[in-house]
């Protein structure tokens, strides 16, 4: 009955971490073969692999005394197991081999240090430390994700100012140095509007001219186009990394390999904590884990008993509550194109400055009532769909994603084709400025009008009709990070038209921090229901990376246009401005550039630029795909039989605990049940 072993996957977190140590060895002895594991490999491996084995040993000779026993029989502290094993593991190796292994471990913890150092000087940690004891790692995420764009912004204003302002400051820009003065027909409403004193600032692209800096392939043009250039290609190089890397963590995780119970519970606890805060925040962390784990098994569960005809009535259900959401998308939609077509006509009118003001915000107004209402009705309907948790995070996601790149597109359509006016690159800049200014102001009203107050109501008035029906207030981490990826898209589509505007985003996502960090450590309390971020992080990088595109498509189609006017009406009303002034293009001073270039240098690029070099640059990279999808594939069969692994030596662990208990029952036998002399059976 022993011999017969069956060996399973483990559905349980059993088997997610081993507990053996590398000092552990088994014995060739007798109940060497009667292991499970040894059973399992024996009729694959043969009597060839058995016989390797034997002359291995032979050939390894004797070794030292506490090699030929088991460390954890040692009756030493740690410190003196870990020197034995050292002594162990250099017994058999040179002095020149043995000094080079100390001080690469000397090394990598050298470095270990350093990195924990460098961590502990990262701004906000202590924040971060204190939200995620109290919320858990889900309203965590949120704050690790906006610290995360405030140093994209800062990277992007180091070389904003490399490329585009540093440029220009050295070389000037010819005779319009006059016009950053605050004249008299300027006003504070400039600031919100983007017109008057900040239309005539470096904020916009009408600012830049091509000034003293004249050569072929150094101009002022040339240079910034480069930065921003630079600055999408190391978006979109971070955000795919990012993602990547995220992605790859949740497949190599996959469903089985959970959160272990059993040693978040007795391993999870750090022993190094000695502050009382710390230790309250990591407390709080470890239930929130828990709490976690077990809503997930909960819906499991829930999942597993429903029935076909429950099924079947879910999926129906499923459909209404989609052809519900995408019917409010479309008059979402809608609203917003009759926002914009009501602003571009009664902006022509006469009106005072407070009417004017509201024409001119009324798109960005739209835009924002309908980003912030509609996401929580889609979260309403995410909780009627019977997803867990978790994938109602992601539904809500989703939909809400596709509500703002599609609101923002279709603003940035209407703009585009609209009939241009003297400089349309700074029209185009100051509509993504309004964007910008007003996102922020309404997460400002949001939180001190609207949170707070209602935070002030539940502490006042407790048992009020009006408390009761407010509830209490909980953060909501998708329509947040929506909030995010939104202003960061905004950026990267204003970028071209305002190069100031990664500024302006780190300003105001600063800000945003600690508002909102006020927002939830004062006005809400800890959700009962939380979701695992590890998941939906891969899902905030991709919104980002859709974001990217929709900026550089705006891009492309705006150099396309700057090359090739739409007509002879709209050419003559057209009136460039900024480096590529003066009828010049990106296409051209390119052309420039390379006839500059060596001859060598010109057939270089010329090859690179060509249909020719096409075909070799499809063939190398399906060579690169090729190697990291073999890469993959055989990633995933070692993760496999590792998990086999750990399977096997935990019925291993299970069928030596047998073994002992048998061999000390059966010892105990004879003193339970002693024989009977004859002379007292007499």
């Amino acid at each position: 009955m022993e011999n017969n072993v069956n060996f399973a996957r483990l559905l349980s977190e059993e088997s997610s971490c081993s507990t053996l140590s590398s000092d552990f060895e088994y014995y060739h002895t007798e109940i060497f073969e009667q292991l499970p594991s040894i059973q399992f490999f024996q009729p694959e491996q043969g009597r060839q692999d058995a016989s390797e084995d034997e002359l291995g040993r032979l050939s390894r000779g004797p070794r030292d005394r506490i090699s030929t026993q088991s460390l954890k029989s040692l009756a030493m502290c740690i410190q003196g197991k870990r020197h034995a094993r050292r002594k162990m593991q250099t017994s058999n190796i040179g002095f020149l081999e043995s000094w080079r292994q100390s001080q690469s471990t000397k090394t990598k913890r050298l470095w270990c240090k350093l990195g924990g150092a460098i961590s502990g000087l990262l701004p906000w940690q202590h924040t971060l430390h204190v939200i995620e004891g109290r919320f858990g790692v889900g309203v965590n995420s949120y704050f690790v994700f906006l610290r995360y764009l405030v140093y994209l912004n800062l990277i992007h204003c180091a070389l904003i100012w490399a490329f585009i302002l540093g440029p220009t400051t050295f070389y000037g820009r010819g005779n319009k140095n006059d016009s950053l003065r605050f004249g008299g027909n300027d006003s504070v409403l400039d600031f919100f509007l983007g017109s008057g004193y900040l239309d005539r600032s470096p904020v916009f692209y009408g600012f830049y001219t091509r000034g003293s800096l004249n050569y072929p392939c150094l101009n002022t043009p040339l240079l910034y186009l480069s930065g921003i250039f630079a600055i999408l290609l190391l978006s979109v190089i971070m955000e795919i990394r990012r993602t990547t890397v995220g992605y790859k963590h949740t497949w190599m995780l996959g469903k089985r390999s959970r959160m272990n119970v059993s040693y978040k519970i007795f391993c999870g606890w750090d022993f190094t904590i000695q502050d009382a805060d710390a230790a309250t925040h990591k407390r709080s962390f470890l239930r929130n884990d828990l709490k976690l784990y077990l809503e997930e098994q909960r819906f499991s569960q829930y999942e597993a008993r429903r029935t076909m005809w429950q099924w079947v009535r879910l999926q129906l259900l499923r459909i209404t509550f989609n052809l519900l959401v995408l019917s409010l998308l479309g008059g979402a939609f809608y609203l917003i194109y009759f926002a914009i077509l009501t602003s571009q006509s009664l902006q022509k009118r006469n009106h005072n400055w407070l009417v004017s003001l509201l024409l001119q915000y009324l798109p960005p107004i739209t835009i924002t009532f309908v980003n912030l209402s509609l996401p929580h009705l889609f979260q309403k309907i995410s909780s009627f769909e019977d997803y867990s948790f978790t994938m109602q995070v992601n539904v809500t996601l989703v939909r809400s994603i596709f509500l703002k790149l599609a609101s923002l597109g279709i603003y940035l359509f209407f703009v585009l084709t609209t009939t241009p006016e003297q400089c349309p690159e700074n029209q185009f800049g100051r509509e993504m400025y309004k964007l910008c200014i007003f996102n922020f102001l309404a997460i400002v009203c949001n939180a001190f009008l609207v949170n707070y107050p209602r935070k002030l109501v539940q502490e006042k008035f407790r048992s009020s009709l009006l408390a009761r029906l407010l509830g209490k207030q909980h953060f909501l981490v998708p329509l947040n990070v929506l909030d995010l990826v939104y202003s960061q898209t905004v950026s990267w589509v204003g970028v071209y038209f305002c190069p100031l505007l990664p500024l302006i985003g780190t300003v105001t996502l600063t800000a945003t921090f600690y508002i909102k960090k006020f927002t939830v450590l004062r006005c809400c309390v800890t959700e009962q229901r939380m979701f695992r971020a590890s998941n939906s992080s891969v899902l905030f990088h991709f919104m980002l990376l859709l974001g990217f595109v929709m900026a550089a498509t705006t891009l492309g189609f705006t150099l396309f246009q700057q090359q090739t006017p739409l007509d002879d009406k709209i050419f003559s009303e057209y009136s460039p401005c900024g480096p590529f002034g003066n009828g010049q293009s990106v296409f051209n001073l390119a052309g420039v550039c390379v006839e500059s270039l060596p001859n060598l240098a010109k057939i270089i690029v010329r090859y690179v630029t060509s249909e020719a070099f096409a075909l070799p640059l499809i063939l190398a990279e399906i060579m690169i795909l090729t190697s990291y999808v073999s890469r993959g594939r055989a990633n995933q069969k070692t993760i496999e039989r590792l998990k086999d692994m750990l399977v096997m030596s935990s019925s291993d662990k299970r069928f030596l605990v047998k073994k002992h208990a048998t061999v000390l029952r059966h010892k105990n036998i004879p003193s339970m049940h002693p024989t009977r002399t004859p002379s007292q059976s007499t």
